[in-house]
């Protein structure tokens, strides 16, 4: 990892050389110097290793004899457990999301996503909290809660509880700084694995299971 505490580096992987000088010039307006790009996940590894790097964006699909960059962004994660790492796609459907998420990813991005978009999720993965100030936070959950909960990932149970306190999925893009697609990926995985239908019934789940603040228990709306 960098040690100056103002200068952020990142390595960026996508299999298109053109898409990552695109990319570059996104990830350099927010702040963050990019030290390599490569468009394998072979060589990606050799350059988190010898840059150690704060910031990993990589892309899913890689070339042919490649690792793809779900198992690149696992593998490197587990060299250094303290990168960030947001993984810059084409695929829009709930399997690839929740796939990046489980393999450490802080943040998903569509390609077709606004320049702007990506630039909210470098900010993202860098905050110590996806709150903003003068949000209510709910209490830890017990553990004994904590052990019925199926499967949800931390980014998820932060989601559900959100949810469950009234806010329109406009609104939970703009505070956890993703697109409105990603919140979207999100509550679908979640419904899943809640084994629900909408958000009415995830947040019932949720506070049945004293997961929520006493505060946040008001009536939510059934849309998606």
């Amino acid at each position: 990892m960098s040690t100056s505490l103002d200068r952020r580096t990142a390595i960026l992987v996508d299999q298109h050389p053109l898409w990552l000088d695109t990319v570059e010039q996104v990830v350099a307006r927010a702040g963050v110097e990019v030290v390599a790009k490569a468009t394998a996940s072979s060589t990606a590894l050799a350059f988190l290793d010898e840059h150690g790097p704060d910031l990993l964006v990589t892309g899913i699909k890689m070339g042919d004899g490649e690792v793809d960059g779900i198992t690149l962004l696992r593998e490197a994660r587990e060299r250094n457990p303290g990168l960030r790492a947001i993984v810059l796609s084409m695929y829009d459907d709930p399997q690839h999301v929740d796939a990046a998420f489980e393999a450490g990813a802080a943040a998903y991005v569509l390609k077709t996503a606004h320049p702007d978009d990506l630039t909210s999720a470098i900010r993202q993965v860098f905050e110590h909290s996806i709150y903003l100030a003068g949000l209510r936070i709910a209490p830890a959950p017990a553990k004994r809660a904590m052990d019925d909960l199926p499967g949800l990932t931390r980014r998820e149970l932060e989601i559900l509880r959100l949810v469950a306190e009234g806010h329109s999925n406009a609104e939970l893009a703009r505070m956890l700084w993703v697109t409105e697609q990603t919140v979207k990926f999100h509550l679908s995985n979640i419904y899943r694995k809640l084994n629900v239908s909408n958000r009415t019934e995830a947040s019932r789940w949720a506070q049945l299971r004293g997961l929520l603040a006493p505060s946040a228990a008001a009536p939510i709306s059934a849309t998606a």
